[in-house]
């Protein structure tokens, strides 16, 4: 298993209990240390849907309490409460191997292009330890190391802006936690946020939280898209009830003025001028800022598999069976029929499976618990249970998108028309509903 984050330390809980022997890579000091890197961020999703049943096992035996199954858990404690446990107080501890930094796989002995006798060979993993570089041979490869450390980049066309590169210290990625860890640098700047998912929309509601108790700060939407309201998600429909407030919220901020909207953005350039960031898009548009984050989502990094043979779909870059269910021009998270083994092993190569974020390429519509199915299919398959690698265990909630942003950044908002309104009542936000109820015709947030 390459990367100790939820899906490989699941796919390494399902391959103990199939009597297989795994070995997990991660890159990082620690497991989850991608997670490490969104621990400010609160998930969509509450704990029922965040831990996996194989892991959840060996936890048990360790004396583990189970978290509330409705709490909304945050990356901090996802890893304190559950990752950090499985990773170190189970019989994973004996497994897992941090520092491990996988850099290529090929099949041993065999370049790409040599093909007889090429799947009864073993997979040959090429690693930094930290000692050096060494090597270490497998029979079957679940790669689900994710993709957080490879962003898209401004630029509209998927190449990054020009000027990008050469402005990168006031440029950040991802979902930067601007209210905690990273507070004195966007407390009292003018902040442009470029993206059009969840992730975006959680730092806009971080920044305008900021501005509360941080005079100056301006959150400014750079939206590549002339419609905004795909953004504001589900709503009420959503049985993610936290990413549908999300969107609530969001929407109430917007409408209010507080922050600033430019739509139709797809950004060309960045230059500076008189000491402050110029943000360009077609047409000689610009919009000014101290700071510009950049949340328009990953692409995975697939040059460690360079010398194996993938099916990828030539858009999306998922494996080709699954490129057709997770398609974000057709698909939310809550749209992707539940799949396993047979669309994520690669045909050429058996034995490799691609997992997780990573199995999803460039599409956003990721779901943790859709990467514990994925794992207990593979694993199946590995250890030759077809009929178990076929059955399908899972059943997603519906509607919306599936990053995250802050929702914990809703309570901070004084204004904010008073937050979203309650589900079923026919209003912009909660001041909005108040007024009604009152018999007054609103409170003019709409």
């Amino acid at each position: 298993m390459i990367g100790a984050g939820p899906v490989g330390l699941a796919a390494a809980a399902h391959a103990l209990a199939r009597g297989l022997k795994p070995v997990v890579l991660e890159a990082g000091p620690e497991a989850a240390h991608a997670v490490r890197q969104w621990q400010h961020v609160q998930l969509f999703s509450p704990w029922k849907y965040n831990i996996d049943t194989a892991a959840a096992r060996l936890l048990a035996a360790t004396g583990w309490n189970s978290p509330e199954p409705e709490v909304y858990p945050t990356g901090r404690e996802l890893i304190e409460t559950y990752l950090a446990p499985l990773a170190t107080r189970t019989e994973l501890r004996d497994v897992v191997r941090t520092s491990h930094r996988v850099t290529a796989i090929s099949r041993a002995g065999f370049d790409k292009a040599k093909s007889k006798g090429r799947a009864d060979a073993p997979f040959e993993i090429r690693i930094h330890n930290g000692k050096g570089e060494a090597a270490l041979q497998a029979d079957a490869v679940i790669d689900a190391s994710g993709a957080w450390f490879s962003p898209n980049p401004a630029g509209h066309g998927g190449l990054p802006a020009l000027g990008e590169a050469a402005h990168a210290a006031r440029i950040a990625y991802a979902m930067p936690d601007v209210r905690g860890a990273q507070r004195s640098r966007y407390a009292g700047k003018a902040v442009a946020v470029l993206g059009a998912g969840h992730s975006a929309i959680g730092i806009l509601i971080d920044l305008a939280a900021l501005a509360e108790d941080a005079p100056g700060t301006q959150a400014i939407w750079l939206l590549r898209s002339d419609d905004p309201a795909k953004a504001f998600g589900g709503g009420s429909a959503d049985q993610l009830a936290a990413r549908g407030e999300l969107g609530l919220a969001f929407a109430a901020l917007v409408r209010s003025g507080r922050i600033r909207l430019e739509t139709g953005f797809g950004v060309t350039g960045i230059t500076d001028e008189d000491g402050k960031l110029q943000i360009i898009a077609a047409g000689d548009r610009s919009v000014g800022a101290d700071e510009l984050i950049v949340a328009t989502g990953f692409r995975p990094d697939l040059s460690l598999l360079a010398e194996l043979r993938l099916r990828l779909d030539p858009a999306i870059e998922a494996p080709e069976a699954l490129a057709p269910l997770i398609d974000p021009n057709e698909h939310s998270c809550g749209t992707v029929r539940p799949h396993g083994a047979r669309e994520l092993a690669q045909a050429d190569e058996p034995g490799l499976y691609l997992a997780g974020m990573k199995s999803y390429g460039r599409a956003p519509n990721f779901l943790m618990m859709t990467g514990y199915e994925q794992v207990r299919s593979i694993t199946a398959d590995i250890a030759g249970d077809k009929a178990a690698a076929q059955r399908v265990e899972l059943k997603l909630p519906e509607t919306g998108v599936c990053t995250r942003g802050g929702l914990e950044s809703i309570a901070a908002l004084s204004g904010c028309c008073g937050g979203p309104a309650p589900s079923g009542v026919d209003s912009c936000c909660a001041d909005d509903a108040k007024a009604k109820e009152a018999g007054r015709s609103g409170c003019g947030c709409s």
